[in-house]
């Protein structure tokens, strides 16, 4: 099958095209014609870092985590998908899962879904690793109908999935951008655009919530603005962070009573542990898809496999207004 691969680690050029062994089913698993990828922050990372980051995989290495596509061959033990199904997931790109910058792969059926009737192959290849993260930070801070919930981020790629599926949930949904073009895709996408760039903290605190605080927020954006977080959150807030690398002092956090849930959606991949709750996540945002509620916003440029190292650089660039995909076949 054709592939791109990586001999080295390093900027977007390392890709090379190759042609390598299909992969052979095997039990618990499924053999999927990829259609189309996305690019997510973590793989260039990998690409980048290689070794330096203990979830890289050994070189030469397939990278690439999300994919939509159909099921070719269905291994043993396998009894939720047939042969025909169109699925997706996040189901490789590191350690040793090979990942989906391939013509096929080889998945663990507990960590795919049927892909929504309404989205195209294209489309449902930038859902899976955003779409699993803004899921799982929402549940794990207790997200319910009537809540104001803060969106970090809101125009980014976990953030404007994790912005509509609190509205999905039922809650009054506000959200962070700085220029223009995000405000206007956080309104678009039904959240009230706050401008971080022209309002501090304390003004859309009292002008939105009355000074009480919001009772969810969900911080795409991390590092030093984790303190933003914990000034905007109400007493006994819940917060949830998908970037939470840093030393900070706590002690806001302690005396507003909030908590914090740090969200690493790679876990299930890595350690084989619990996967079938993506598997599980994946399908109930296939039912908020096909209800209308949930629609990802990709960048206007699209890439071939061949062309993946432009793919890269497009999201490195910061220059890129929704999810980078790559089409396969």
């Amino acid at each position: 099958m054709k592939a791109m691969i990586i001999n080295d680690f390093g900027g977007p050029e390392v890709f090379e095209s190759a042609e390598v062994a299909k992969p052979e089913i095997k039990a618990g698993h499924v053999l999927v014609n990829i259609a189309a990828t996305s690019v997510n922050t973590v793989d260039t990372m990998i690409r980048q870092m290689g070794k330096e980051l203990p979830l890289s995989p050994d070189a030469p290495a397939i990278l690439g985590m999300d994919f939509a596509g159909t099921i070719e061959e269905v291994g043993e033990g396998v009894t939720d998908f047939a042969v025909g199904d169109e699925v997706y997931g996040c189901a490789g790109g590191l350690a040793d899962l090979p990942g989906t910058l391939a013509e096929y792969i080889v998945a663990d059926a507990k960590l795919i879904a049927r892909k929504a009737k309404n989205l195209s192959m294209h489309e449902a290849a930038a859902i899976p690793l955003v779409g699993i993260t803004a899921f799982e930070g929402l549940k794990r801070a207790g997200i319910s109908a009537g809540q104001q919930v803060l969106v970090h981020g809101g125009a980014g790629g976990v953030g404007h999935l994790a912005l509509q599926l609190a509205r999905h949930f039922g809650a009054d949904v506000y959200a962070t951008g700085g220029t223009d073009k995000q405000l206007g895709i956080i309104e678009k996408l039904g959240a009230t655009a706050i401008n971080y760039q022209t309002d501090s903290v304390a003004d859309y605190v009292a002008k939105h919530t009355d000074g009480a605080g919001f009772d969810v927020i969900f911080d795409t954006v991390g590092g030093e603005n984790m303190t933003n977080s914990f000034e905007a959150a109400a007493l006994n807030g819940q917060i949830a962070s998908t970037v939470s690398l840093l030393e900070i002092d706590l002690s806001p956090a302690h005396f507003k009573g909030l908590s914090l849930h740090v969200v690493f959606m790679l876990i299930p991949m890595l350690y084989n542990h619990k996967r079938e709750v993506h598997g599980q996540i994946l399908s109930e945002i296939t039912n908020i898809v096909e209800a209308g509620n949930l629609k990802p916003i990709l960048d206007d440029n699209a890439f071939s496999l061949a062309e993946v190292g432009a793919a890269h650089a497009r999201l490195a660039s910061g220059e890129a207004t929704g999810k980078v995909v790559v089409d396969i076949n």
